[in-house]
């Protein structure tokens, strides 16, 4: 069953158990704390979710990629990061033991957004490069970071057809 609805005036309502609400919130808010971190210029960079939330764009020149990064980091980590709010914000609400929430299209771009943000961190600490990658799951913590790596897959792809336009 698909936690997400959409209504007649374009909103989608969400609806999540606690738990699963609990989880969505703590990775916004740690998605949160690495947007920060992203647009730092003195992070180290040795955090390969950092380079996942903030690519470089010119990977074969250091000194564009760091020019470009000056300039653009700050706002895109806001983003981002105001992004990642907008999920938390939202799944405040509780009636009947669910987090429950209703979206504008806005919001739902949040959503979408943050969600893909930290589906980038997670595979970049699992080690998944491209479709088809398992990545490094070599212990329990690996594990459960894989299993919600692909739950939040399967919410994204939910959400993503509760807003596309019927055909």
């Amino acid at each position: 069953m698909t936690p997400f609805r959409k209504h007649r005036d374009g909103t989608v309502s969400a609806r999540f158990p606690e738990d699963e609400a609990e989880l969505l919130t703590s990775l916004a808010e740690q998605s949160i704390d690495l947007a920060r971190a992203a647009a730092d210029p003195d992070a180290d960079g040795f955090d390969p979710a950092l380079d996942r939330l903030l690519p470089d764009a010119y990977p074969d020149d250091p000194q564009a990629s760091a020019e470009f990064r000056r300039y653009t980091a700050a706002g895109l980590a806001e983003r981002k990061e105001a992004s990642a709010r907008t999920m938390v914000e939202s799944l405040s609400r509780r009636e009947d033991g669910m987090a429950v929430a209703v979206l504008d299209p806005a919001q739902v771009t949040a959503w979408l957004r943050t969600i893909t943000d930290i589906r980038l961190v997670l595979a970049a600490r699992l080690g998944i490069h491209e479709d088809g990658d398992e990545g490094d799951i070599h212990d329990e913590d690996s594990a459960l970071q894989r299993a919600v790596y692909d739950w939040l897959a399967g919410v994204q792809e939910l959400l993503v057809m509760t807003v596309q336009p019927r055909r």
